[in-house]
């Protein structure tokens, strides 16, 4: 295993070849489709603390606590305040995601090298709809894609749990042996490529303060194909080789 420091840019180094049959991207939103320096996530982060501080009239360490264990135990604190506690998810989505986006800029660079890609593109992610729609929106590259997966229509249970990745393939009619995911969190990776879709880690370029060092890791595993700490400069070549012919 590499660590974030160690990590090229693209291994194993990037040809075409390897994306040729590929012609359904799948993207994960937070961290993925943005850099951390946007402080986006951070923000999502204290305001699910928050949200539990709140709820059940705890001090800022004790509900800090609380979120991590149901985050390690469920893989999502919605998840278990659902389970163990019975709570309107949408209450929860919708308190999470009132952020502010201001240090958010368009990335016109990334929009395009998506365009270029060949088929469809669509975002599997862990959030909300909204909150996918509002950060793709600001980016100015939400028009790209095909549809959104949500936390809510994967039946609130998160990737990367196998059964949400086979209700997202079917709902979209996706033949995962023609797809490539794209995803931030290497754990995440495991069942698509099990799957038979070509997988691509996306790290920071520097290391990001606001999360666990095991979520930045460069993984030199089977399940990961390709890392990358330039997620357009990756796609970019993909496109133009398509175009080509090649």
């Amino acid at each position: 295993m590499k660590t974030l420091a160690e990590s090229p840019a693209a291994t194993p180094p990037l040809t075409a070849e390897a994306f040729a049959h590929v012609d359904h991207w799948i993207f994960d939103l937070d961290n993925t489709l943005y850099s951390h320096e946007a402080k986006v996530w951070p923000q999502v982060d204290e305001r699910i603390t928050l949200f539990l501080a709140e709820l059940f009239g705890l001090d800022g360490l004790s509900s800090r606590a609380l979120q991590k264990y149901y985050y390690q135990q469920y893989g999502t604190t919605l998840k278990g305040l659902m389970q163990e506690h019975g709570i309107d998810p949408d209450d929860f989505l919708d308190f999470a995601h009132q952020i502010d986006l201001t240090l958010l800029d368009p990335n016109p660079d990334l929009g395009e090298a998506i365009a270029a890609l060949p088929g469809r593109k669509l975002i599997l992610t862990n959030g909300s709809r909204g909150h996918a729609e509002n950060v793709a929106g600001k980016l100015g590259i939400l028009h790209h894609f095909e549809d959104i997966f949500d936390i809510v229509q994967a039946g609130f249970t998160p990737k990367p749990e196998r059964v949400t990745y086979e209700n997202f393939l079917a709902k979209h009619a996706v033949d995962p042996g023609r797809a490539a995911m794209f995803e931030d969190i290497e754990k995440n990776l495991v069942v698509p490529s099990a799957l038979g879709m070509k997988t691509v880690l996306i790290v920071p370029k520097t290391p990001d303060p606001f999360r666990e060092a095991w979520e930045q890791v460069a993984v030199e595993a089977g399940h990961v194909h390709h890392v990358t700490a330039d997620l357009t400069g990756f796609l970019k070549p993909l496109g133009r080789s398509t175009e080509r012919g090649l």
